[in-house]
């Protein structure tokens, strides 16, 4: 194992690029999954907070008719 750490050179100016441009395509993805999933989670929590009002105005309509 401590061999093939002797052996191993410095990455060239090329390869540092690649990595570079590697790791800024996965941070891009990963904040576009991210946002993703924050977008569906508001969805959600906006269409069950309908629901919910739907349903106590209901309720409140309910009572007041009764």
């Amino acid at each position: 194992m401590a061999y093939d750490r002797e052996r191993r050179s410095a990455p060239t100016a090329a390869e540092r690029e690649a990595r570079k441009i590697f790791r800024q395509a996965e941070a891009k993805e990963a904040l576009t999954d991210y946002a993703k999933a924050q977008k569906a989670f508001h969805e959600n929590r906006e269409r069950l907070k309908a629901e919910r009002l739907a349903r106590e105005a209901e309720a409140a309509n309910r009572t007041k008719a009764g």
